[in-house]
């Protein structure tokens, strides 16, 4: 999709509310002739006379006279708007008939549909945000925990805006002082200290790293965490699922294999700070060697989300599962990048049960009885005991708990209204390259290079922090960021 200057002469139309039926239904018109298009068909005061941002009742007069719809009109004019043009929002019946109706009669009349995401791209174009704020819109919009919406309110209002802004800045000072040396070259003058210089890189360096290692928790706070519930066949999974999100969601029987395919729901958790995270949660078929031709797809499709997972919660029943098979199930589930957290189960049938055991598995006082083969064990791979939780989940026993374990397993950080979070792959590719261009710069600067050839890779650095405001070089993107939103938007 390609976007043009062109296009901001034409007078835009959509639907901004969810297609289908409701009370209610929204369209929007924005552009040069918005009022006027609106005022051709508006049975009430005329609208291009009214005063931005005011409210004004009438009814939309289709042909012969015909009225549609009683309609409330909102007036917006330039550069007050949303997009900094002239903006008419009709709210209408949420009738399917009306709202295509309506569109229609507006098209007549001389304006266009709009392409997806375009009233925002107008709003960039306009100068109304820039490009990282435009894309916290579509963030917004598809926010669907009090975490994921908290950090595209602060992207969208332009902290991190401001953030790369001051990253900019400061090296657009140093970038003008050796630019300035080039311009005396024959003189051999220096205009920017150079350790200076490097001091300043390296705080922008770190600076950079950091927000490149928020990334992890940004994308789960925007995309939920897949969160693997697994364990052999009756340790209690799906009672665990069910504890988890209060209600009776998975089937559980005695029958070991009940569970064929994988189950998956959403809980939100509300973390210490206020800020709530997404958990996808997917309970599985138990592992074990599969009895039948279903249950081997369904132990194929575990292993499959299994290696999905960003989360995992191993599960295991303390009086029918030996610590060795617990060991051996761990270090096959096991992989780097895999937060684990082993649940030790049904804790109120054998309270006795020392979690600990699975830490120190050849201590001599544990009682033979909790191991399936003799010992000594291969202790080469052992469990940690901080990723150990005992619970009941038939009883609730520690199930908040575990939610709080799932919590921080995401959020080992504070979070808070003024935390900046890259949440966006894209920012993530303009910072690396915006780290490797002053990387390049620091070996220049070590290596004595002329100011020419550290002025070209302070300039790389610039050009790609500028990419993730739209400050430069953003042409070919445009199509691809703004085709994602929702056709109103």
């Amino acid at each position: 999709m390609t976007y043009t200057k062109h296009d901001l002469t034409d007078t835009i139309v959509a639907l901004a509310t969810p297609p289908g039926v409701g009370a209610i239904g929204v369209i929007r018109l924005s552009g040069p002739n918005a009022l006027h298009i609106v005022q051709r068909v508006f049975g009430g005061k005329d609208l291009t006379e009214q005063k931005s941002h005011t409210l004004h009742f009438g009814t939309i007069i289709g042909e012969g006279g015909k009225v549609l719809d009683e309609v409330l009109v909102s007036v917006f004019k330039a550069p007050n708007s949303y997009t900094g043009e002239n903006i008419a929002e009709v709210s209408c019946h949420g009738s399917p008939f009306i709202l295509q109706k309506i569109i229609e009669l507006f098209i007549e009349k001389g304006a266009r549909l709009a392409q997806p995401g375009e009233f925002t791209l107008r709003a960039f174009l306009n100068g109304k945000m820039d490009l990282s704020q435009a894309e916290a819109v579509a963030d917004l919009i598809a926010s669907t925990s009090e975490g994921s919406h908290s950090v595209a309110m602060r992207q969208m209002r332009g902290g991190f805006s401001h953030e790369i802004q001051r990253l900019r800045e400061e090296l657009v000072n140093f970038a003008s002082l050796i630019e300035l040396e080039l311009d005396f070259a024959e003189e051999d003058v220096e205009f920017a200290n150079r350790g200076q210089l490097k001091a300043t890189i390296q705080k922008i360096q770190s600076y950079i790293q950091a927000l490149l290692q928020s990334f992890k928790l940004g994308n789960v706070l925007k995309t939920g965490v897949p969160t693997v519930i697994a364990g052999r066949p009756n340790a209690g999974k799906s009672t665990l699922l069910n504890a988890l999100l209060n209600e009776e969601r998975a089937i559980v029987s005695p029958i070991a294999g009940t569970t064929r395919d994988t189950v998956e729901e959403v809980l939100n958790i509300q973390g210490p700070m206020g800020a709530s995270v997404e958990f996808r949660l997917i309970d599985t078929a138990g592992i074990r060697e599969a009895q039948d031709q279903i249950e081997a797809i369904g132990v194929e499709r575990t292993m499959e989300k299994v290696s999905q997972a960003a989360l995992l919660v191993y599960v295991f029943d303390v009086v029918e599962t030996k610590i060795d098979e617990v060991l051996a199930d761990v270090a096959s589930l096991q992989r780097e990048g895999l937060e684990m957290l082993i649940a030790c189960n049904k804790m109120d049938n054998l309270p006795s049960y020392k979690p600990e055991w699975l830490s120190n598995p050849n201590d001599p006082g544990i009682p033979d009885f909790f191991f399936a083969k003799p010992r000594p064990l291969d202790s080469s791979f052992i469990i940690h005991h901080s990723s150990l939780i005992t619970l009941s989940a038939k009883n609730g026993m520690n199930v908040p708990y575990l939610k709080e374990r799932l919590y921080h397993a995401v959020v080992s950080q504070k979070l808070t209204s003024e935390s900046t979070i890259v949440t966006n792959a894209r920012h993530v590719e303009a910072l690396e390259k915006a780290a490797t261009s002053l990387d390049e710069v620091l070996h220049g600067l070590d290596a004595g290079v002329t100011s020419d050839f550290v002025a070209m890779d302070i300039r790389r650095a610039l050009a790609y922090l500028g990419e993730i405001t739209g400050e430069v070089g953003v042409e070919d993107l445009l199509g691809n960021i703004f085709s994602k939103f929702c056709i109103g938007k």
